[in-house]
């Protein structure tokens, strides 16, 4: 197993990141076990999860995959093995039964689901928090064409970062994240955290797969030239700015998941961009590199692909499963 530098942190990260949201739903609690064992037993150390999960979101299974995970650490004893990630929830999504059914990302919300998460999660610390998506309305979740909407009383992102800058002093959280989020929001985030010397956002979690490169508009350039110096990581290897390597399929494996698509996807195969099942992440076409410090990575079974940047940006694929590649996931 490849393990590398998250961001600015000092956390290394497995290449691979084991996603989580169908534990509660699509799978139970042994099977999440077996999971985490299997993905403990091939060098995985990096575990994604959120509130809000499983996915799809409903009131009776709300928070069931933290618990999953709570119960995990509690019956094995190895919470230090791992680096945690987790997520608090925004408004909307159907949401209606989380605290007072009206989310925000103020004071009040953060600290009740920072400290509900860690009980669940049977566990005094998360090393990675993240804003699930913005508060505000805009594109997430794969919505394209941005329609500005006027909304009253929304959190101003600076109360935001001050929130979460007491949950680092405290101890609870070790650094923050996005996800979903857009380039104007991230930039926001990162100018008020260099600004006022709150946490600065170590990552960025958005979709990226075949069917969605919307990463490559405006993040892709923010997650490069916000690091000095810009190091680019194209299909999980190493190069320079400017060097980016083209990638070319193997015959060696089969994109055979993706059998029904093959007449719209030839002409992307034929450019070197190979939908592929279990290929590892350095066999991943560079030409979607998301900038300084890009790192894809597969989850195993059915989890989610999740990547991060020395930008500080984790991303996670929301389309594209190993063995299910077009799930569509919150």
């Amino acid at each position: 197993m490849d393990y590398r530098q998250l961001g600015r942190t000092d956390l290394n990260v497995s290449a691979i990141c084991l996603g989580t949201m169908t534990w509660g739903e699509q799978n139970t609690e042994a099977e999440a076990f077996a999971q985490i064992e299997r993905a403990k037993g091939a060098g995985i150390n990096f575990i994604d999860t959120a509130e809000m999960y499983p996915v799809p979101p409903k009131a009776e299974t709300y928070a069931t995959t933290e618990r999953y995970i709570g119960n995990y650490f509690k019956s094995r004893g190895d919470r230090a093995d791992w680096i945690l990630a987790s997520k608090i929830a925004g408004p909307g999504n159907t949401i209606d039964y989380i605290r007072d059914k009206n989310l925000r990302h103020n004071r009040q919300h953060i600290t009740e689901a920072v400290d509900a998460s860690l009980k669940r999660l049977q566990t005094d610390y998360i090393d990675l928090y993240q804003l699930h998506w913005p508060e505000r309305s805009t594109n997430f979740f794969g919505q394209l064409g941005y329609k500005h909407k006027i909304e009253a009383n929304l959190t101003p992102l600076e109360d935001t970062l001050e929130a979460l800058d007491e949950q680092v002093k405290a101890g609870k959280i070790r650094h923050i994240g996005l996800s979903n989020e857009t380039p104007w929001g991230t930039m926001r985030f990162l100018a008020l955290a260099d600004a006022r010397g709150w946490p600065r956002a170590v990552s960025i979690q958005n979709p990226y797969n075949l069917l969605n490169r919307s990463f490559e508009v405006g993040l892709a350039e923010i997650a490069i030239r916000t690091v000095r110096p810009a190091r680019l990581f194209a299909a999980g290897i190493r190069f320079p700015v400017g060097q980016v390597r083209r990638w070319r399929p193997s015959a060696k494996r089969s994109p055979e998941p993706l059998q029904p698509l093959q007449p719209l996807l030839q002409p992307a195969i034929g450019s070197g961009v190979q939908p592929l099942r279990g290929a590892r992440p350095e066999t991943w076409p560079g030409s979607g590199a998301n900038g300084a410090g890009l790192r894809q990575s597969a989850t195993v079974r059915h989890q989610q692909h999740h990547w991060c940047d020395d930008a500080g940006a984790t991303g996670q694929q929301h389309c594209q499963f190993l063995s299910e590649p077009f799930r569509r996931s919150a």
